[in-house]
């Protein structure tokens, strides 16, 4: 099965997702993670990244596409991923649903994540002294957010009419909403 969980910034999805992984045996394709390492390793497109994120805004779609058509056609990973904060916007919608046509895949279940503001800022203060993240600026998470937002409500309007769409409030306790979404993913 290929799942699509997103939220906003410090919305639990990367938490949710290993969850998933584990129990589903799915391979987790985290575009924060994708982009971090392309920070990490110093590659042209990481040094382009960084400048994008440490102005608090997303990296452009072409980057994200780009990233994500790799895993998509990895053969090993057919069927087995779970998307983790992509897409992020309509266009990305519609390139996910063009690659994993083009590969004979299909998204099976997306989540939502619903969660509040003020649940988010401290999360992310505690995720901040936890994990030292360095995108973890207040400052900056509450403008990502507020990005997030403004450009996701297309993205939830799109995916809300498939029937395989779940919202689930993510301000909960973790194994709740694990709870939540295991026992639909296991129907």
């Amino acid at each position: 099965m290929n799942v699509i969980i997103f939220g906003p910034p410090g919305a639990g999805k990367g938490t949710q997702a290993l969850k998933i992984v584990k129990t589903f045996d799915l391979f987790q394709v985290s575009t924060g993670d994708l982009l971090r390492n392309e920070v990490k390793n110093q590659t042209s497109i990481g040094k382009d990244i960084e400048n994008i994120i440490s102005k608090g805004d997303f990296a452009t779609d072409e980057i994200v596409n780009e990233l994500i058509k790799n895993v998509v056609f990895d053969e090993k990973k057919k069927n087995k991923l779970i998307f983790d904060g992509y897409p992020r916007s309509l266009n990305q919608a519609k390139n996910l649903d063009f690659l994993l046509n083009s590969s004979n895949q299909k998204i099976d279940y997306v989540f939502f994540l619903n969660v509040q503001k003020d649940t988010i800022i401290k999360r992310i203060e505690k995720r901040k002294i936890l994990e030292k993240r360095s995108d973890d600026n207040l400052d900056i998470i509450l403008k990502r957010y507020e990005t997030y937002m403004e450009t996701t409500k297309p993205v939830l309007e799109f995916y809300s009419k498939k029937e395989n769409y779940y919202e689930i409030d993510g301000g909960g306790k973790i194994d709740e909403i694990s709870s939540k979404i295991k026992q639909i993913l296991s129907v």
